[in-house]
């Protein structure tokens, strides 16, 4: 069962990237090749976030242009932030990383 929740959720992450970065080529910014390089990288640090049990997938968005991934939302520690760039930079297809992710005050 756990598994099962497990796959569920990282099929709606990648469905919810693939939807939420569409407007990407539409405004020429990237090929079409470059927009699915970067959609699958999105996806793959979403779920390097699902599974590692450290980081909150949810309160963490991500975004990728041409390579770069951009880190956003809110995290509960500067752990977690360093966790998140940490994840992000170890993933294939990642060329950098822009952690503007926000440490709330108070965790």
């Amino acid at each position: 069962m756990k598994q099962y929740a497990r796959a569920l959720a990282i099929a709606a992450l990648a469905g919810a990237t693939l939807a939420s970065t569409g407007c990407a080529v539409m405004r020429g910014q990237e090929t079409a090749g470059s927009y699915v390089d970067d959609a699958a990288t999105t996806t793959a640090v979403k779920t390097r976030f699902v599974e590692d049990k450290t980081v909150d997938a949810a309160a963490i968005k991500v975004e990728t242009l041409q390579g770069t991934v951009q880190l956003s939302g809110f995290a509960k520690s500067n752990a977690e932030k360093a966790q998140a760039e940490y994840l992000a930079r170890n993933t294939k297809g990642v060329r950098a990383v822009r952690n503007d992710i926000i440490v709330r005050p108070g965790g």
